[in-house]
């Protein structure tokens, strides 16, 4: 399967088949109809000349089209073009879905990616079909049709949970796209839920197969006490939203669906934690693709075929990460997970929700008091959070790759490992190696791949652009000694899940 798919004939062989791999890259839309589908739609498929691809729902609803009321395309797990791609539509996607539409406006989102509004309009016009409106209008769409189906809030908490402005304005955008009005959405679901007070509880789509217990390993190796907690098969966190604190937990049930429960301050902080907690699972990958691609090699095709869907989990809040990465620059996860809820005990925010990480102004004012370690490192993550609390260093979802990478690298302390690691779970990239890594070096060598950095490097640029889910298969095949050893004896090698992640050098 080649990625991403642009041709019409390739496109239109995956609507003959009904391939769900393709749900969420692209809608059909039917002119004879005048509805759009997902390629997975199960009616009848529509002749050729009837049809019409287009790469987003909101391109299609600016042509006049309405979404299938059988397959619901809002439905589909999220395009992963916006991670594979580097370019201003896809920062722009990336940031659209973290509500800075319905923070800032389109001046707001036009100003962050460095563009005027006018530019940037007619930028995305040309790329997926539709302006920077109509895109963040059919993602508030998808989200009041999540809300409605999955959840019995109030209609007119569905509205501004969306981020609509007006309970009118979400009641007139669900009869535009979707030809229903809310009450008839929410009557076509096929199942009623149980919610917790105060909590919202939805089913997160995506493309399997997905290696949750691997993602639920890595958090719980690297939760920090109090603001994170991981079991073997779920993960829970408080985080800070623009509305206020707000919680988290996914877990996966026996028919493998995987869940949110969410509580937040403010109901408009709702679509983008959501799409917080899809980028801190991966969720919009393509698995087949990426595991097609790696599988071609037979250097690794048994780490694929031992990890189907592996994952390259994100991060949750960017600055937070930045400063989680240089504590674990050096440091074994276990001691970096220690230092951190000692940072945390100590300079971090305690709410009625729970506790929160500590604000970046915190460890500037405060974090030499607390952290310990070699000065100049302290006086480096000292540095950062000041640059980040004074806007001197932006560090978004919406980054350019290369710029976000630059300006990290020019500030003291921060070396090419730092950077790269926060450029693959801040933005997703999935083409990053880190040849710096010792346990990825560790697992290389174990799986036959070279295990010095230049060698590596030249070797690993066959699997791009999935390098970053190399890594993962690479941390994952890591050989680790125990700790301790019988007397006389060398300590043994181990390969469990729990002994791989402990020993990593990240964070």
């Amino acid at each position: 399967m080649s990625f991403p798919v642009t041709d019409f004939d390739e496109r239109y062989r995956a609507i003959s088949a009904r391939d769900t791999r393709f749900d969420g890259q692209f809608v059909t839309a039917v002119r004879s109809t005048g509805i759009y589908c997902r390629p997975s739609c199960p009616a009848r498929t529509p002749r050729p000349e009837n049809v019409t691809f287009y790469p987003t729902s909101a391109a299609a609803h600016e042509a006049g089209f309405r979404a299938c009321k059988r397959c619901l395309p809002e439905a589909a797990p999220g395009s992963p073009a916006w991670d594979l791609r580097s370019d201003v539509a896809a920062r722009a996607m990336r940031l659209i879905a973290s509500g800075i539409v319905e923070r800032e406006g389109v001046s707001g989102l036009a100003m962050r990616l460095g563009y005027s509004t006018r530019h940037l309009t007619r930028v995305l016009s040309t790329e997926l079909g539709a302006g920077p409106l109509a895109l963040a209008r059919a993602h508030r769409a998808h989200t009041a049709r999540m809300l409605l189906v999955g959840t019995d809030m109030a209609i007119s908490d569905v509205a501004f949970s969306a981020g609509f402005a007006s309970i009118r304005q979400c009641n007139d955008t669900i009869r535009e796209v979707f030809g229903l009005t809310p009450g008839e959405l929410r009557a076509r679901r096929r199942s009623h839920t149980t919610t917790a007070p105060g909590a919202i509880d939805l089913a997160l789509p995506y493309r399997g197969p997905l290696d949750a217990r691997g993602v639920f390993d890595w958090m719980a190796a690297r939760a920090v006490s109090g603001v994170e907690e991981a079991t073997a098969t779920s993960f829970a966190r408080h985080l800070r939203m623009p509305g206020g604190p707000a919680w988290f937990q996914v877990g996966q049930d026996a028919a493998q669906r995987l869940q949110l429960r969410a509580r937040v301050t403010q109901l408009g902080d709702l679509a983008p934690l959501v799409s917080t907690v899809r980028r801190v699972f991966d969720l919009d990958a393509d698995p087949l693709a990426i595991d097609q691609a790696l599988s071609a090699h037979p250097e690794i095709a048994p780490l694929v075929a031992r990890t189907p869907g592996i994952r390259v989990p994100g991060s949750a809040d960017p600055h937070e990460m930045l400063i989680r990465a240089m504590v674990g620059q050096q440091i074994t996860v276990v001691a970096a997970r220690t230092a951190l809820t000692a940072l945390t005990d100590a300079l971090g925010e305690r709410t009625e929700q729970g506790l929160l990480f500590p604000t970046m102004s915190a460890i500037a004012a405060h974090g030499a008091e607390v952290l310990r370690g070699p000065a100049a490192r302290i006086r480096a993550l000292v540095g950062a959070a000041e640059a980040l609390a004074d806007g001197s260093l932006t560090l978004t979802v919406g980054d350019d790759g290369a710029e976000q990478r630059a300006a990290l690298l020019a500030m003291p302390g921060i070396g090419p490992w730092t950077a790269d690691y926060v450029r693959m779970r801040v933005l997703g990239d999935p083409d990053v190696l880190l040849p710096g890594d010792v346990a990825l070096r560790a697992g290389a060598a174990a799986s036959g791949l070279p295990g010095a950095p230049g060698p590596l490097v030249a070797w690993a640029e066959r699997a791009a652009p999935w390098r970053s889910y190399l890594s993962a298969h690479l941390w994952r095949a890591a050989p680790i000694r125990t700790p301790r050893a019988p007397r006389g004896r060398r300590a043994p090698i181990t390969s469990s899940p729990s002994a791989r992640l402990a020993s990593k050098e990240i964070s």
